[in-house]
């Protein structure tokens, strides 16, 4: 056996041995390398200003914990304290006012009574007020799971600031590729990346701010609810809803018809329509333009948002992340492909 072939084979066992080792924390690890060249210019910038790489590391890491995952956090903890202490009579008054606009519904809807009377037949407030309790547990459970792997992401991020351009000089060694497309590929992946993550940083704080101070107005909570409601807009079409709907709701329930119809088409105009339909393409154009130079690579705006589109759809909350670095590394790669081709086609032109 030539030893070529024996070192590949040993390469390709530890390959897989590391695969089935490290397999629990492959999404973390994923999710971390993504950010740290989302957000390689922050930590250059903590470079020159400490001269040193283990303390911009450091700020670098504690900056996206603070941005990131601390409001993620307060809004995990603080829901499952609220859904503790929500007293049952509040579904009680839901439903009766949903029945109650079921049987005197607006002319225009009376097409639908005969359906939502039937389907207001399978509805138990026992059932429901039961699954509440229950899902107070799961998000409790939940809020545990994310923290823990909020923290290893963290963790893992730090590491791959800390050591991320040993890294890339390895990969440029051993990955069968000349130098010129190997740093091509890893700088239009960094400057797609870097869009995104502001991008998408930009418009959730400003969708949170819009919704929070709005719903402020009204008497509630706008911090806590600005941001679930920055979270539930990476929520591909029905983010909003899940926010502004039991809200409306509510305030119907009580009384509060003026309120529930303010907030309702609040965030349906201002919110869904104008901040996330055209202010986002128009938020990522702007980042795109002024984040990268003259000779990088700059993905289409529309490119990258249904990029985040489609990898939410795929791969859930994480998918904002992975979406636009899986098309990067696609379309960098048929550029590769691309400028392969040419070059054999001069040369043989040339022979």
């Amino acid at each position: 056996m030539k030893p070529q072939y024996f070192v590949g084979i040993l390469f390709a066992t530890s390959l897989y041995w590391m695969y089935l080792l490290y397999t629990p924390f492959l999404m973390g690890i994923t999710i971390a390398a993504l950010l740290a060249i989302s957000t390689a210019n922050i930590q250059n910038f903590f470079e020159k200003l400490y001269g040193s790489k283990f303390l911009a590391a450091l700020s670098s890491s504690f900056l996206l914990a603070i941005l990131f995952f601390v409001p993620l956090g307060y809004f995990l903890a603080t829901l499952t304290m609220k859904l503790n202490s929500l007293e049952p009579e509040v579904f009680i008054n839901i439903e009766a006012l949903v029945r109650n606009f079921i049987a005197n519904p607006p002319e225009y809807l009376l097409f639908l009574k005969p359906y939502a009377v039937d389907a207001m037949k399978d509805i138990n407030i026992n059932s429901i007020t039961s699954n509440a309790l229950s899902l107070t547990g799961n998000i409790g459970a939940f809020s545990a799971g994310y923290l823990k792997n909020a923290f290893l992401v963290i963790v893992f991020y730090f590491f791959a600031q800390y050591n991320g351009s040993f890294v890339v000089e390895l990969l440029k060694r051993v990955v069968q590729m000349s130098v010129d497309e190997t740093t091509m590929l890893i700088k239009e992946l960094s400057s797609v990346m870097s869009v995104v993550f502001y991008s998408i940083i930009v418009n959730a704080m400003l969708q949170g701010v819009l919704f929070g101070v709005a719903i402020s107005a009204i008497g509630y909570n706008g911090l806590l609810f600005g941001i679930m409601y920055a979270f539930a807009s990476l929520i591909p079409v029905v983010g909003g809803v899940i926010m502004w709907l039991p809200f409306m709701l509510y305030e119907f329930s009580v009384g509060s018809n003026f309120n529930a119809v303010f907030i309702a088409l609040y965030s349906i105009v201002a919110i869904s329509l104008i901040a996330d339909t055209f202010l986002k393409p128009l938020i990522i154009k702007e980042i795109n333009k002024r984040l990268l130079k003259e000779d990088d690579a700059k993905m289409n705006e529309l490119v990258i948002f249904f990029a985040i589109i489609a990898g939410l759809a795929t791969f859930g909350f994480w998918g904002m992340i992975l979406g636009p670095a899986i098309t990067a590394f696609f379309l960098t790669i048929l550029k590769l492909f691309e400028a392969r081709t040419k070059e054999c086609e001069n040369r043989s032109s040339q022979a």
